[in-house]
């Protein structure tokens, strides 16, 4: 680029990355060998340090008569570790936008990119839903290079392969495939790499959500993660190690975890940080839980909703006092009131977070009881649902439990005993069809049967070079 050229490359450079127009956009005129040049930054992005050294380097150069190309002078002046010569445009200014330093000079063709950034982010503390007693304390954050290292700490193995993708036509968000080179699945990696590459999205704002939305088969009517989210490194090394595949978005802690099946939701970290035996029993309680979750107060409502069904040994389920509105409707009024809760503490700031407990108490306990609005009994099994939910990691299979509880719940209500057995196998096939992303069905190892798999799944096995 001479005279002329060069003018318009900056004009047109400067317009696209909003020079003058956003006040974090940095534009520097230089001068290099007696060569016009320019370099372009974002202010939060830039290491002020790295950068001025470079110049520092750069304007005292006399001439560059002996330097041929941009190559060259990358190899002799440019100190930042990651730098390479660009000459499409496009991917130069999304390089910028990404953090990184463009250099033009007056004479050459293209421009050069020097990684000389630092994002904002957070530190690395353990994540509030995935905590233990022991093990490590660190959590994945929005630094999706930050995340890479994590990983790489934990895994000092050639084989172990990031991946880099860009998706969407305006946000342009990095994502990765973690997996292990020769251990995952080589068709579920060109089912990811095809829908990754096609993803129609003009946005990703909500990150791994956007994701996951985008690729995973669309079943409006089913409420079931077909995606599993972890936020611990120690996690994610054990789900690359035994051939999952992660897929890691920039801004986002959460890592999402493929294949994923149903009982794969039964594994918690915990397990693994005690011994085998002590293990298998939280998997089992966290199992039966589970299952609780779903039919304890459905099958309870089916007991009482008729006087004299719960007569003999079943007696102390009985409803011991009178009430004056309806079961059906102090059930589904305790789900709402729960969920408001949880809604409420979201935004409650912490300074007022004892008076919001105090109050939830009231509205729950000892006062709804005596307005007559709700039976003890109603509120100990909801309390008992309310608490099962949490024994479990998975935010969005604890509400497609929900989901399946209330629906449970109105057929019991319409068609007593055989609304209970519709809905039972109701949910049973609403779990069967669920298409999770990936050639595995949501209940393997269950179908297709595999005894192994199973067992590993509801067994906490001693750690060997095949389990991790």
């Amino acid at each position: 680029m001479k005279g002329k050229v060069f003018d318009d490359k900056v004009r047109e450079l400067d317009e696209l990355l909003g020079v003058g127009r956003c006040f974090d956009m940095i534009g520097r005129t230089l001068r290099i060998g007696k060569n016009r040049a320019k370099l372009w930054v974002v202010n939060g992005y830039a290491v002020d340090e790295m950068l001025e050294r470079m110049i520092s380097v750069w304007l005292p150069i006399p001439s560059l008569r002996d330097v041929p190309d941009l190559q060259a002078f990358t190899e002799r002046y440019v100190s930042a570790a990651d730098s390479k010569t660009e000459t499409d445009w496009d991917a130069a200014v999304t390089a910028v936008f990404a953090g990184r330093t463009l250099l033009i000079i007056e004479g050459y063709d293209g421009g050069i990119l020097m990684d000389a950034k630092h994002y904002p982010d957070r530190n690395v503390d353990e994540p509030d839903s995935s905590k233990v007693l022991r093990g490590s304390h660190d959590g994945f954050v929005e630094n999706i290079m930050c995340n890479a290292a994590l990983l790489r700490r934990r895994i000092r193995d050639p084989r172990l392969t990031l991946e880099r993708h860009q998706v969407s036509e305006r946000s342009r968000t990095d994502v990765a495939l973690c997996y292990m080179k020769g251990l995952a699945d080589e068709e579920l990696l060109r089912d990811l790499r095809q829908k990754l590459d096609h993803i129609e999205a003009r946005s990703i704002a909500m990150g791994q959500e956007s994701i996951a939305e985008s690729i995973a088969p669309r079943q409006w009517y089913n409420p079931f993660p077909k995606v599993r989210y972890i936020e611990r490194p120690d996690v994610a090394t054990a789900c690359i190690m035994e051939g999952d595949v992660l897929l890691m978005v920039d801004n986002s802690p959460a890592l999402m975890v493929l294949p994923v099946t149903l009982f794969r939701f039964v594994e918690e970290i915990n397990d693994y940080y005690f011994p085998p035996l002590v293990g298998t029993y939280l998997q089992l309680v966290r199992l039966v839980v589970v299952l609780l979750t779903i039919f304890i107060t459905p099958l309870w409502y089916l007991l009482v909703k008729e006087p004299g069904r719960a007569v003999g040994m079943l007696g102390f389920i009985a409803i011991g006092e009178d009430y004056f509105v309806p079961l059906i409707v102090q059930l589904f009024l305790v789900e709402l009131i729960i969920d408001v809760l949880k809604l409420a503490s979201l935004n409650t700031p912490n300074v007022f977070s004892n008076s919001f407990s105090v109050l939830g108490a009231l509205i729950l306990g000892d006062f709804a009881v005596q307005s007559r609005w709700l039976v003890p009994e109603v509120l100990v099994y909801m309390a008992f649902v309310a608490i099962a939910n949490y024994a479990q990691h998975s935010y969005e299979m604890g509400y497609a439990f929900k989901l399946c509880r209330m629906a449970l719940l109105l057929l019991v209500w319409a068609l007593d005993w055989w609304g209970f057995a519709i809905g039972t196998v109701g949910i049973a096939v609403l779990i069967a069809t669920t298409k999770p992303i990936g050639n595995k069905g949501y209940l393997y190892p269950l179908i297709p049967f595999n005894g192994k798999a199973l067992a590993r799944l509801l067994h906490r096995e001693h750690i060997s070079k095949y389990n991790t």
